[in-house]
């Protein structure tokens, strides 16, 4: 089938790859004009046959608004849009509803892979009706990994990215507990070979997984991470995850404090722990460090 995807940074690019090599034919369009094979979305659009599927793969918010905006004009009724950036579930019940009334469908797909979606494969969650989602299967098919898995038709739409939501949720408090447990372990002076002890769990125990494994690759590259510096950004989707879990009264106490924690990271000097110190100096006589 014929796909035109828009953005070809990491993530497009070497999704443009794998369907190219499964035999597709894929029509890119990215700002930067040396890894494009188009220069506009008007060039794009054109060289499609309809029913047309655009594949739009670019920053949340406004870039995917205005990208959305720009196809609602130029695509046709019977063709099909699909988000598979990581938009809020909330913005593609209005990109559906845009959509529709000019008879344009739409998709949402989560997408998760990274750098290795390329040769493994991409894992992925989408919403949307299914007459919609029949349109973009061959594509759906093409970037899964091999094998049964990989791959699920969520809901309606909405519910890929909310799914995508909730697995980066899972992801950031699976990464705080490594991140916990190889800092304890660094402060010992019994435990030696901290790094050894990490690729010991990636065989034979309960907590083994790809994160565990790509915790061994790093520390391969640096064994102390000492080249890093303890700040770590979060994308929105960890925030999304916990405001959902407001509204819907879900606990999620481990997702929750490690969000937070991120946020911990980007301070130098923390003023909360300033106040503790205080207090425990004015309730115990703890000792207190001077600036």
């Amino acid at each position: 089938m014929e796909l035109g995807l828009v953005g070809l940074g990491k993530m497009g690019g070497n999704m443009r790859e794998r369907i190219r090599r499964a035999g597709h034919t894929v029509i890119g369009y990215d700002r930067n004009a040396d890894v494009a094979d188009v220069h506009s979305l008007e060039e794009l659009v054109g060289k499609l046959s309809a029913p047309r599927v655009v594949w739009v793969m670019v920053p949340a918010g406004e870039p995917t608004q205005s990208t959305v905006d720009q196809l609602a004009e130029l695509l046709e009724p019977g063709d099909v849009v699909v988000d598979g950036g990581n938009s809020r579930w909330t913005d593609d019940e209005k990109h559906a509803e845009q959509l529709a009334a000019r008879g344009i469908g739409f998709v949402d797909c989560g997408v998760s892979g990274g750098v290795w979606g390329l040769e493994n494969g991409y894992a992925l969650m989408y919403g949307g009706d299914a007459e919609n989602v029949a349109k973009v299967q061959p594509v759906f098919d093409a970037l899964k990994p091999e094998g049964d898995f990989g791959s699920v038709h969520a809901g309606k739409v909405g519910a890929g990215h909310f799914a995508k939501m909730v697995h980066n949720g899972i992801e950031y408090a699976m990464m705080q507990a490594y991140a916990e447990g190889w800092e304890l372990l660094e402060k010992v002076d019994s435990v030696e070979n901290v790094r050894e002890v990490f690729r010991s769990w990636q065989e034979g125990t309960v907590i083994r997984s790809w994160l565990l494994d790509l915790a061994v690759n790093a520390l391969d590259d640096d064994e102390h991470l000492d080249g890093l510096r303890g700040y770590a950004q979060d994308s929105g989707e960890g925030r999304w995850t916990v405001e959902a879990a407001i509204d819907n009264a879900v606990p999620l106490p481990a997702i929750t404090a490690s969000l937070f924690a991120r946020f911990s990271s980007r301070q130098e000097d923390s003023p909360q722990m300033k106040m503790i110190a205080a207090l425990r100096n004015q309730f115990g006589g703890h000792a207190v460090e001077k600036k």
